[in-house]
């Protein structure tokens, strides 16, 4: 019964078809203009012209599936593939694609409706069986442009965000980028564009190293306190791009603050040519942060610690200069003067205070204090000499 449904079918259809191809250019016109005026994708995106043309081609394509199908033979689909990759790359929604095709199958059923009526009234009858075939004909059309839509729009995606990656490597360095500071312009500019990132601004970097749960997409894209972060994810730490607008760094400084996190950041800076060396002092405050625990350093608070940080050869040598003889001292006896030197350093000079965050007593650190004296041949009453013990313990703290 189908196959003598079919036959009938596809003797009809051979019948009309020079008269229903007559018609179709005026249906696509027709299709065309409803939909740029509808349509606000198809508008922007789409010229008249193209959509006319596109539309008739498919017109005339689906009838020829109609006679393919009532044959028996495969229907091909490479055309509607090849419009879901087109309308992907110009951005088109996939729903508005998938629409116009319905009305298109919506307009040419009658279409074939009415000339059939018109060359052969009898046989309309036998038509009316074959709306199901076309219906099948436009799903399988749509799910083939869904389906390289989908496709195309995944590796446009990866694309994206594949130079997305490697425009923010030209602004703060990463692996391939060896853009200083200052230098390639017309890099700078075009990531900074790509970015979305104003000529002027204030920005800074973020150097994070975390405990595996990464902070990301905890503080990416815009915030209410002012700030928004662009995050880069590494194999072994973050760097986030900040624009603070408006927005305080301190803000920004405190949303990193979260547990398993240690962080460096730059000091704000006015302009994207200005991020490289940001990104770079984000990771001279980040070797300032102790070993363990939680914390997150802005570079201007910890200036005497970065400028160890930053010279590792020079801070080796003078933590063997300074510190050479109570560095061979045993272990036990090396740590409690270190401990003690660094404790009466963070308590401001004062004996008591450091005594107390030592458990000790006061004349117990000016004792410890003298002996490290003795064994350093330098005087913490001496401004110069008490700098280069600061800075000398600093570097033994790495």
């Amino acid at each position: 019964m189908v196959v003598v449904v079919r036959d009938t079918a596809a003797h009809i259809l051979t019948a009309v078809d020079k008269s229903l191809a007559r018609r179709l250019p005026a249906i696509a016109g027709v299709l065309a203009e409803e939909i740029l005026a509808e349509d606000a994708a198809y508008a922007a995106l789409i010229e008249p012209a193209e959509l006319r043309e596109t539309i008739l081609h498919n017109l005339r394509h689906a009838t020829a599936s109609m006679r393919a199908r009532s044959a028996d033979r495969p229907v091909d689909l490479s055309d509607a593939a090849r419009t879901g990759r087109v309308r992907a790359e110009q951005g088109l929604p996939l729903a508005s694609l998938q629409h116009a095709y319905r009305r298109g199958c919506r307009l040419l059923w009658q279409a074939m409706v009415e000339t059939v009526r018109q060359e052969d009234p009898a046989s309309l009858p036998e038509l009316l069986p074959c709306v199901g075939d076309l219906w099948d004909i436009v799903d399988l059309m749509t799910g083939a442009v869904a389906d390289a839509y989908q496709k195309t729009e995944s590796e446009r995606l990866a694309r994206d965000i594949e130079r997305r990656n490697a425009l923010f490597d030209v602004l703060l360095g990463g692996p391939g980028a060896d853009l200083p500071a200052g230098g390639g312009a017309g890099l700078v500019a075009e990531a900074s564009a790509f970015l979305g990132l104003a000529e002027r601004g204030r920005y800074a970097v973020a150097v994070v190293r975390s405990d595996g749960r990464g902070v990301g997409s905890a503080h990416a894209g815009p915030r209410s306190d002012g700030f928004q972060v662009m995050w880069r994810i590494r194999a072994d730490h973050e760097v986030g791009l900040i624009t603070l607008g408006s927005g305080d760094l301190g803000d920004a400084v405190r949303a990193l603050g979260v547990p398993g996190v240690r962080a460096g950041v730059s000091p704000v800076v006015g302009s994207p040519a200005e991020l490289f060396r940001a990104r770079w002092l984000a990771e001279i405050a980040l070797q300032t942060c102790v070993a363990a625990g939680d914390e997150v350093v802005v570079l201007d608070q910890r200036l005497p610690a970065a400028l160890v940080a930053a010279q590792s050869d020079l801070a080796e040598r003078l933590r063997t200069v300074v510190l050479g003889p109570v560095l061979r001292l045993p272990r036990a006896e090396r740590e409690l003067l270190l401990a003690t030197l660094t404790a009466w350093f963070d308590a401001g000079g004062s004996a008591q205070v450091a005594a107390g965050a030592l458990f000790c007593h006061r004349n117990t650190v000016l004792n410890r204090l003298r002996r490290i004296e003795e064994l350093t041949g330098r005087s913490i009453g001496d401004p110069r000499q008490m700098v280069e013990l600061a800075l000398a313990v600093e570097a033994a703290r790495r």
